[in-house]
Formats: structure tokens, sequence, C-alpha cells
């Protein structure tokens, strides 16, 4: 799959497209709707996607960014999963939200991704303060020579899937919700950093990761980690802030039951099962210690293969 984060004519061969527009975080199964209808009528056009970093809502309030469900890395092997052949992931800064939507389409549409088929949802809005809709790209489109598809959202139950309405599922600890509305159990993958060795010391060794920031979900969870060796290893994670270390990064920190390897630097992808508990600060190492063993039992059970 090919990636691009900015359009440059003199080094930019790049086919005639029917993309999918929007902001993609989750790829959930109201996104996947978006994708197969780029890819089911594309005949000669090469399917794609387009979307943006940083998230719009993220841009225009970086006093409280919005929630991440994925991060950059994760978005785009998930896409390229997806069997699409193209990816235009364009950063959304000050100049990009100063365009107007005819600019938009013009400009970023037609000759940036060569779009002649451009798919989007009922609730689709661009250019500067959201003032075009799919009327007006629909209206657009006919002067500028490409056809719009607008795919009606994906329900669950009497309420549509939405990246909130999983941000919400997830916030609150429910995770299989959250799993039928993506379509897949929830994930987060990244690299192994090398951490501060308090929990090795402590008698738990974690492998650390960044998660996205801020996360969609916070609290000590049940996991299965795979990557390097690893197929669905069990593990107990704690992802948040660490408050009981006056912690302010966001990290995920996973122990891996009954293993003792070296993970540094290796890329591992982590499973979310079960909610256990909230984050919560505690007075001493010693009271952390204790209950982060009873976590480690809660989360055993939880991750126990059940007889039918």
């Amino acid at each position: 799959m090919r990636l691009v984060r900015s359009f440059n004519p003199d080094r930019d061969k790049l086919p005639a497209t029917s993309v999918a527009v929007g902001n993609f975080d989750g790829l959930h199964l109201g996104h996947q709707a978006l994708i197969e209808a780029a890819r089911g009528g594309a005949g000669k056009l090469v399917p794609s996607l387009m979307c943006f970093e940083p998230l719009p809502a993220t841009f225009f309030g970086p006093e409280s960014p919005q929630p991440r469900l994925l991060n950059v890395r994760d978005r785009i092997r998930l896409v390229r999963a997806m069997g699409l052949d193209l990816m235009f992931m364009l950063r959304f800064d000050a100049e990009f939200a100063r365009q107007s939507p005819e600019r938009f389409v013009r400009d970023v549409l037609v000759r940036g991704a060569r779009a002649e088929r451009v798919i989007v949802g009922a609730d689709f809005r661009f250019g500067s303060r959201a003032a075009g809709d799919v009327a007006m790209l629909k209206k657009l489109g006919k002067r500028y020579g490409f056809s719009v598809e607008q795919v009606e959202a994906v329900a669950d139950g009497d309420e549509r899937i939405s990246s909130t309405r999983i941000r919400s599922a997830l916030f609150e600890g429910r995770l299989a919700e959250a799993e039928r509305l993506l379509g897949r159990p929830y994930r987060i993958s990244g690299r192994v950093l090398r951490g501060r060795r308090l929990g090795r010391d402590l008698g738990f060794p974690t492998v650390n990761i960044r998660p996205p920031d801020p996360p969609a979900l916070t609290g000590i969870l049940a996991v299965r980690v795979s990557g390097d060796g690893l197929d669905a290893h069990p593990g107990v994670a704690s992802l948040g802030h660490r408050p009981v270390l006056g912690g302010t990064d966001w990290l995920l920190e996973v122990h891996l039951f009954d293993y003792d390897g070296d993970l540094y630097g290796k890329h591992l992808e982590v499973e979310f099962v079960e909610f256990i508990r909230s984050e919560q600060h505690f007075d001493d190492l010693e009271a952390m210690t204790k209950q982060m063993e009873r976590d480690a039992d809660r989360a055993r059970d939880a991750l126990r293969p059940t007889s039918d």
C-alpha cells in the first residue's frame, strides 16, 4: 500500500482514484462500509482512503484533545489489512483548516488525490468552518468531474455506530460493546520502551508501550499480547498516568504471566479482554503491590479458558 502525506505533482504520479474521505479514527464497522463502497464501485479507479492528522477535533481543541482510538501506525496497518492500494494521511494545520469548500475540492480531492469518485458518510462536512456538506460536494462534483456516493450510517440496535460511541464504551470499560462496534477486539500496538524497572523490583516486571495520546481507554485490564514470538500471551495491564508515582505521561504497562524474556525494542500488540478496575492512587508502594497481586489474580481468572 502506498502512503501519501502531502501532495507534490512533480514527485507523485498518482492514478485516478475512488476515495473514501473521513477521520477514520477506530476504523469501525461504519468506516468499513465506506471502505467497501470505495472498493466495490471502483472499476478501473484505484480504491483509496483519505484521513487527516491530527484529528480536526484535536486541532481545534488542543487544551482538551479528543481521546484517540488508534495511533498513526495502527491506523495505517489496519487500512493495509483492509486491502486498499493507496492511503492519503494529510496534515491538518491552520492553512488546511482555512480552505474554502471549493478550494478543498479543487486542490485536495481533484488535483491532489485525482478523485473521480468520492465516498462519504451522511454527516460529512468539509472546508473552513465546516461550511461544506454532502449536497455541496455533489454540486462541486458536477463542476469538477467526479461522482459522489453517500453511504448511510451503519446501526447497532437503534443507534448508529460512531467513534464517539466507541470512545464512550471504552471510557466506561465496556469492552464487549466496543468489540461489537469495531468488528474486532480493541487493541493497541507499539514498540517496547525502556522503563524505570520498578515493576521488576516489586515482582511484577512490565513491558512499556506508548499508547495513543490521549487514550480512549484507561484502567487495569486483563490482556493478551502478541508479537516477537508471543501468541495471545496472557497478562495484566495498567493504562494510565501511574498516579502513585506522580506520573504525567500516558503509558501502557503490561505484566506478562510466566514470562521472563527481554522484549525491549520489540513491536507488540496488546488485546484488551476485560476491564478490572479504574486507575487509583495509593499511599505507598506496599499498598499498590498488594492491589497488583489482586489484579493479577482477577486477570488470570478472566483469561482462563472456559469449558463448554
